[in-house]
């Protein structure tokens, strides 16, 4: 049993830390896919981002043990967003927010970028594998698969 005692509800107060994760890792994972300096760096903006969370925050989760380190978004059976801090990847928090999902919500599937090598190999480890079905990102050539758990009794 995965242990949840760093894993809670995300807050508030934890609005721009959450922001920051993502715009950072989406810099990082994403500008090389999607090659669009004027997304990664104009349109994609911690405040914005720290806004459309507060929207959502019902639905996050984040791992802290004193810092928030990363961060978890379920709706229904679905992830529909999982990033650790670029700094504090290869401690196992991804995997402890994953199983965690798995866990308390029994989650199905998630969407992964086609491209995205080190995501897709990081959730086939966790049980999740590419499906059949794919789609465009909105206003991109670029392509997300869904990927299935393969472990759901």
């Amino acid at each position: 049993m995965v242990s949840e005692n760093n894993i809670r509800k995300a807050q508030e107060k934890d609005l721009s830390r959450i922001a920051e994760i993502t715009v950072f890792v989406k810099r990082i994972q994403y500008r090389p896919i999607f090659q669009d300096d004027n997304y990664s760096f104009n349109k994609m903006q911690v405040i914005t981002e720290a806004e459309k969370y507060a929207e959502q925050l019902d639905d996050i989760w984040v791992y802290d043990d004193g810092i928030v380190k990363g961060m978890i978004h379920i709706e229904d059976k679905e992830i529909v967003e999982l990033y650790v801090d670029h700094f504090f990847q290869d401690q196992y928090i991804g995997s402890k927010l994953i199983e965690f999902a798995k866990e308390r919500f029994n989650v199905e599937f998630l969407w992964a970028m086609e491209k995205n090598i080190n995501a897709i190999r990081f959730y086939r480890k966790h049980g999740f594998e590419p499906g059949s079905e794919r789609k465009l990102v909105e206003d991109t050539a670029e392509y997300v698969v869904k990927m299935v758990r393969n472990d759901v009794s």
